[in-house]
């Protein structure tokens, strides 16, 4: 792309992501381009990390609970956690959720200065670098930490060690890519130093070895500070890990000269920014509900430390608790696949499934709000590291906490803080409506999606990330409009996207009426955003839940007039509209009837049968509806040009599964009306 191109880009991304965070990112650029940081965090200039300490790492900074205490929660699953440290033993470990993979601590190529992978004057062979980072995250040390605490078998010490000095050997400070993010470089000191306060005591951990993880815990120390603008630029949970880890290494090496520094910058960018970034009704500032949970666990890492909050920051966290706790499906711990998905988590310290949101939460709302948000479960074992074991539950509490049927009469948008959720009564089904208001950078262009969940599981789904990185179509494609459960006017996304991560001109949603009548057979949300705006469209969306399982969306494509609007150009009012439901790889059945206004497609789910019904106002049709359904990529009914992203699940990061995408079509005139109606089957 020529300046010429670029500049028109580049001033409208300055007015809308704001002067402050362009000038920090300007700034760190600067300090990488004139090689100032090369010099600030070269081996020269650091050259104490080779010599004597008379410092060294501090032993009993946490709560170590007894072996009793966490057999007490985890013992069924006893097993499955020394099952997950034995495949650790034979060098296999489980990244983002996944299957077992050989576990590679050795970057590939010659290494050269973190500085040279940021420039691109280092070249590499890795697709997604992501591969390299997550084992250096160190997240399997912590279940060895976890299966020696629950066993004594000293053979998980052993496999400690003989890793962690196999990343040393081969991760000289500053140099390779495990050292070009300082993130990564805070979320691996972190899990260094609570592994080591469990393997303290064993008789395989020598002085020798404690001497030398004390000199690699103060150079990951060293690496944060030179490049903290850039995390404040991101203002996200770059800025939260990497104070987090300032704040660690304080703790972890009180006798170092330079922790009192440590201890003072990370403990003013964690504060500023909780306050910062979590808004008043909980939101998180990434508009994910994984990166949501990643921020609960660093300030629950925090809390472990010992390490006090404001009053503020810790009333933001009481709310952003309740924030996730509204979209935690009852039955199965879940969420929302909502935004961007690295399946990031810290201190795994539960046996729990990386889907499973319930141990995180419990804990949070255990320390941030005072109460258990669940009943007795596997996810308590969390809480137990933090010496908290959750209080008997309410015997009237039937219900999480967090889903207790809020009763107001019809309400505006003013007074409806999100998630919108609405559910059905009496009836094992929910569903989230993404209508948001954005102050900071939209991660997907997703508004009005729907997700539906039944009987404890995702049935109207949220694509999820699958990989930042990987080479096209694959590089962040599942942030676009077309792959979410929503309306797309003439295959164009709701936002402009300037780059992989940067979405520019943000469609803004507002929810009108939220009606939580409980005497009433049905809820119902009406909500309508923006994003088609400048082609003259505004898309409303309405969801009715009612009694025995049945849903109703209702989308309305309505026109803006030019008279009344002069910034709208004036259209032909004849758009190509598409709505589109992304469903299980189930059996499916479709049965198309009236040149395509109305389409019936039966799925046969484990549960029982469902049905979804399709249909078009014949009012504002133009031309003949066209159906389609997708999996992985390909045709299975229809025909016509299709996204090869379309038809793909991805729960976690560098995973996907066929899916079925369903396409619904027309060119249309406004005003015009989609409908969607879903029958689920209720429980015998």
């Amino acid at each position: 792309m020529s300046i010429s191109q670029r500049l028109p880009i580049l001033l409208k991304a300055a007015k809308q992501l704001g002067l402050s965070s362009l000038g920090l990112y300007a700034c760190y650029q600067i300090g990488l381009r004139s090689g100032y940081f090369r010099w600030v965090t070269s081996s020269k200039k650091n050259s104490s990390f080779q010599e004597p300490a008379p410092w060294s790492i501090q032993a009993g900074i946490l709560h170590m609970p007894s072996r009793a205490s966490l057999l007490s929660v985890s013992n069924a699953n006893l097993s499955e956690l020394l099952s997950l440290a034995d495949e650790i033993n034979m060098g296999e470990v489980h990244l983002f959720g996944g299957p077992p993979v050989p576990l590679q601590l050795v970057p590939p190529g010659p290494l050269a200065h973190w500085t040279a992978y940021e420039t691109g004057q280092a070249k590499s062979t890795i697709t997604d670098i992501k591969w390299v980072w997550e084992p250096a995250r160190f997240g399997w040390a912590t279940i060895l930490a976890q299966a020696y605490l629950a066993s004594g078998d000293e053979r998980y010490a052993q496999t400690f060690w003989r890793f962690t000095e196999s990343f040393l050997d081969s991760n000289p400070p500053f140099q390779g890519p495990n050292w070009s993010s300082a993130q990564e470089v805070a979320l691996r000191l972190i899990a260094l130093v609570f592994s080591i306060q469990v393997f303290y005591q064993s008789p395989h951990t020598t002085p020798n070895q404690l001497l030398r993880l004390s000199q690699a815990i103060a150079a990951h120390a060293r690496r944060i500070p030179p490049t903290l603008i850039y995390a404040r630029a991101q203002n996200n949970n770059h800025l939260l890990s990497e104070a987090a880890g300032l704040i660690t290494a304080s703790h972890a090496l009180p006798g170092h000269p330079q922790a009192k520094h440590w201890h003072r910058l990370g403990r003013r960018w964690f504060i500023r920014a909780l306050e910062s970034q979590i808004a008043d009704d909980g939101a998180y500032i990434q508009h994910s509900t994984n990166y949501h949970r990643l921020m609960l666990q660093l300030a629950l890492w925090i809390h472990i430390l010992g390490e006090p909050l404001s009053e503020q920051s810790t009333q933001k966290l009481a709310a952003a608790t309740q924030w996730l706790l509204n979209l935690v499906d009852r039955e199965s711990g879940g969420v929302p696949n909502l935004g961007p998905n690295d399946s990031a988590t810290i201190l795994p310290l539960s046996i729990c499934s990386f889907s499973d949101y319930r141990p995180t939460l419990q804990a949070a709302s255990l320390i941030f709000q005072g109460t258990p948000a669940f009943p007795p479960g596997p996810w308590d074992d969390l809480p137990i590291w933090l010496d908290r074991i959750p209080p008997a539950f309410p015997t009237n509490a039937s219900l999480p906490l967090s889903e207790k049927k809020i009763t107001s009469p019809l309400s505006s948008s003013s007074s409806l803080p999100s998630p919108h959720t609405i559910r059905c009564p009496d009836h094992s089904s929910w569903a989230y409506l993404r209508a948001a208001q954005f102050t900071s950078r939209p991660g997907h262009a997703d508004q009005l999606h729907l997700d539906l969940w039944w009987r404890g599981g995702n049935i109207a789904m949220d694509a999820g990330t699958f990989s930042y990185n990987d080479p096209a179509p694959w590089d962040n494609a599942l942030a676009s409009t077309h792959v979410h459960n929503t309306i797309t006017i003439d295959g164009k996304d709701q936002m402009d996207r300037a780059g992989r991560f940067l979405w520019l001109d943000w469609a803004q949603a507002e929810v009108i009426s939220h009606e939580l009548d409980p005497n009433a057979p049905f809820e119902r949300i009406i909500a309508r955003h923006n994003g088609y705006q400048q082609i003259g469209v505004i898309h409303q969306r309405t969801v009715t839940a009612e009694e025995g399982g049945h849903w109703s969306i209702v989308d309305s494509l309505q026109p803006i007039y030019p008279h009344l609007t002069p910034s709208i150009k004036p259209h032909n009012n004849q758009f190509l509209a598409r709505l589109h439901w992304l469903l299980p790889d189930w059996p499916w059945k479709l049965d198309s009837e009236q040149r395509n206004t109305h389409v019936s497609l039966q799925l046969e789910s484990p549960p029982g049968v469902v049905q979804l019904y399709l249909r078009i106002d014949p009012k504002g049709i133009l031309s003949q509806p066209e159906i389609k359904v997708i999996r992985a990529g390909e045709i299975l009914y229809g025909s016509g040009a299709i996204e090869t992203t379309c038809g793909w699940i991805s729960p976690t990061y560098q995973s996907r599964f066929p899916a079925l995408s369903i396409e619904y079509q027309a060119l249309v005139q406004l005003p015009v009306e989609f409908i969607t109606e879903w029958n689920l089957p209720g429980r015998d």
